[in-house]
């Protein structure tokens, strides 16, 4: 399991949404897995970040690409 911030992003994508978020630069990449890191913060409802399940992250991943900007 990846460790850094894009690679756990990827992850938690489902298999179209990863490849079209890996075709995206490597700048905006970590710009949505920033926003994605945010949410997963700010988010009461899912789980604390130190137990993060994969349900959890892959909502918090739809959440960012769903608002489109990431931000």
């Amino acid at each position: 399991m990846p460790t850094d911030p894009v690679g756990r992003f990827l992850t938690a994508l489902d298999p179209q949404q990863r490849e079209a978020v890996g075709a995206k630069t490597q700048r905006e990449q970590e710009r949505l897995a920033a926003a994605w890191e945010r949410e997963l913060e700010a988010d009461d409802e899912l789980d604390t970040l130190d137990e993060l399940s994969p349900a959890a992250e892959a909502e918090a991943a739809r959440r960012v690409l769903d608002r489109g900007t990431g931000k």
